[in-house]
C-alpha cells in the first residue's frame, strides 16, 4: 500500500480519495474549505493537511482535482504549494481539466525539482467518481504513468496513456468537444419531438437503439424531459472547458464551428440563471425560445 495525498475534495475528488482509502492506502487530504476535509476524515479516516505542502510531505504520489489553471498553480507552486514539500522522486498526478499551457509549465517545474508529473484529466461525472467508473486520459513520461496507473485503477474503468506530457489534456479537449455537439443534438431532437406533438420518451426508446444512440441519450433524456437539471457537470465548468478548447484551436489551427456555437448557447443558459445547472440544460434554453 502507498502513502498518498489528495488535494481537492469537490464532487469528484471526495469520492476518488475515498476509493483510495478504501483500498487500504495511507491517504492525507487537503481542501481549501477545511470543513470538507474534516468531513472526509470523519468518514474515511486518514490525515488532514492544513496546506498543500503539509499534506504532500512524505507522499509517494500526490493527486490533485481542483478547479482551474490558477487553482492548480496554487496547490503546486504557490506559497504553500505541494512541490515545495515533495521529495525528489515523488510523483504528482493532476486530474484537473486545465490548459495545455499550465500543464507544460508545471511539468517543467516538476522535472526541475526531481519530481514526476502526469496530466490525467477524467471523464464520467460525479456518478463515475462515486462508482469507480471513470475514464482517465493521461500524458507524461511512460515510467511515471506506469507508477500511477495501478493506483488510478482504483477508481477507473479505463485508464490509458495517450502520449507525452499534455496529451491527456488534449484528449480531454476532444472529449468536451464531442459532448458539446452531442448534447445540443439531443436537445434539438427532443425539442423537435415536442413541437411535432410526439411522445419524447417513445421517440428516444426507438432512436436510441439505432445510429442516434449515445451515452448522453441513454443517461440524460429522462431528466431533460422532466425539467431536472440539478445534477451532473455544471454549465459554468463546461464553459471553462470549452474556452480552453477554443483557445487551443486558435493556436493549433483546428476549426471548431459547432463547439464555438454551443459555447454561446451555454452563455445563454448562464444568462437564464443556469450556471450551476448540468450541461443537458441546453434543452431548457430551446424551451425558452
Amino acid at each position: 500500500m502507498a502513502k498518498l495525498t489528495f488535494l481537492g475534495l469537490g464532487v469528484m475528488g471526495y469520492p476518488m480519495a475515498g476509493h483510495l482509502s478504501a483500498a487500504g492506502h495511507d491517504v492525507t487530504v487537503y481542501n481549501r474549505t477545511t470543513a470538507k476535509a474534516e468531513a472526509w476524515i470523519k468518514e474515511h479516516g486518514g490525515t488532514l493537511g492544513k496546506t498543500p505542502a503539509e499534506a504532500a510531505k512524505g507522499a509517494e504520489i500526490v493527486f490533485a482535482c481542483v478547479g482551474n489553471d490558477d487553482d492548480l498553480r496554487g496547490v503546486c507552486t504557490g506559497a504553500d504549494g505541494a512541490f515545495l514539500a515533495m521529495e525528489s522522486g515523488a510523483l504528482f498526478v493532476d486530474h484537473t481539466t486545465v490548459s495545455a499551457k499550465v500543464t507544460a509549465e508545471l511539468y517543467a517545474a516538476a522535472k526541475a525539482t526531481g519530481l514526476g508529473f502526469v496530466d490525467a484529466p477524467i471523464s464520467g461525472g460525479q456518478a463515475g467518481a462515486e462508482n469507480a467508473q471513470l475514464s482517465i486520459m493521461c500524458g507524461g513520461d511512460a515510467a511515471d504513468y506506469a507508477r500511477a496507473e495501478p493506483i488510478m485503477n482504483t477508481y477507473a474503468k479505463l485508464c490509458r496513456r495517450i502520449g507525452e506530457s499534455g496529451a491527456g489534456q488534449m484528449t480531454k479537449m476532444c472529449n468536451q468537444i464531442a459532448i458539446a455537439g452531442l448534447v445540443q443534438g439531443l436537445s434539438e431532437a427532443l425539442h423537435f419531438a415536442d413541437k411535432a406533438g410526439l411522445d419524447g420518451r417513445a421517440v428516444v426508446e426507438v432512436i436510441s437503439q439505432g445510429a442516434a444512440g449515445s451515452w448522453q441519450m441513454s443517461n440524460r433524456y429522462e431528466t431533460m424531459l422532466d425539467d431536472h437539471f440539478e445534477h451532473g457537470f455544471a454549465v459554468d465548468w463546461m464553459r471553462k472547458d470549452l474556452g480552453i478548447c477554443l483557445d487551443t484551436a486558435d493556436e493549433n489551427g483546428a476549426s471548431l464551428p459547432i463547439t464555438a456555437l454551443v459555447d454561446q448557447f451555454y452563455k445563454d443558459v448562464q444568462k437564464m440563471g443556469g450556471g450551476r445547472w448540468d450541461t443537458s440544460s441546453l434543452f431548457k434554453r430551446l424551451q425558452k425560445l
